[in-house]
């Protein structure tokens, strides 16, 4: 699973998640904190669909944190103000970035958290879809 994807889940996905996985590292290794929990400003780039072209649409708050096990170093980069998940995000990331053990059973836990939110999005747009209008089918008498 990529870093990206893993990011999401874990992001996205239940709370409870990522502080078992964080927990479970600080209690088997040494955790060096190298960047506390701190707030920064990113701007969010988009593209604009009629010329193509990128414009800045302007800032957004988030938290990140950097932390490092066994000599490698984990990033943990949310939106908003939540040093806790930043926290657990940069031990997951170094977790993996150190290919600990503990991570190939991860793997498992991550893909069936996958799953959930793949489902909870298809009923949602489900939900969303039967609001749409058909306009071809609507009578203009």
């Amino acid at each position: 699973m990529k870093r990206k994807q893993r990011t999401e889940i874990l992001i996205n996905g239940t709370a409870d998640l990522a502080v078992s996985l964080s927990q479970d590292i600080a209690s088997r290794y040494n955790i060096v904190v190298i960047e506390e929990p701190n707030h920064g400003l990113v701007m969010v780039k988009v593209r604009e669909t009629a010329q193509k072209s990128l414009f800045y649409l302007g800032e957004v708050l988030v938290t990140e944190c950097k932390v490092q096990i066994e000599g490698a170093i984990g990033v943990g980069l949310v939106k908003g103000d939540d040093p806790n998940k930043a926290y657990d995000l940069a031990v997951i990331d170094a977790a993996f970035g150190a290919d600990l053990k503990e991570t190939a059973e991860w793997s498992i836990l991550l893909q069936q958290e996958s799953e959930r939110l793949a489902a909870r999005q298809a009923a949602f747009q489900s939900k969303l879809l039967q609001t749409k209008v058909n306009f071809e089918t609507m009578d203009t008498d």
